[in-house]
């Protein structure tokens, strides 16, 4: 009384079927499996990318031909009202 048994999942498998329809229900397990591999390759690379930028160190950009001499710019912030 506390389980189903295999006829009981057959039917519910049968009205499901009918319901939906076989096409539906293999664009829906498709859409599900793209969506899980889709899922894994964005955790993969989000795991490659932490990794790699924590490796290297930021390097500077420097607009001077002259290496040695160094230069600053004031620049003022203006808040928008």
């Amino acid at each position: 009384m506390g389980s189903f048994s295999i006829w009981h999942w057959l039917i519910v498998l049968l009205i499901v079927v009918m319901v939906f329809g076989t096409k539906k229900l293999k664009n829906m397990g498709s859409d599900l499996g793209g969506a899980v591999k889709g899922f894994k390759d964005g955790m993969k690379d989000g795991t490659a990318s932490g990794d790699d930028k924590a490796a290297e160190p930021p390097s500077q950009v420097s607009n001077s031909g002259k290496p040695s001499e160094k230069t600053t710019i004031d620049v003022e912030a203006k808040q928008k009202s």
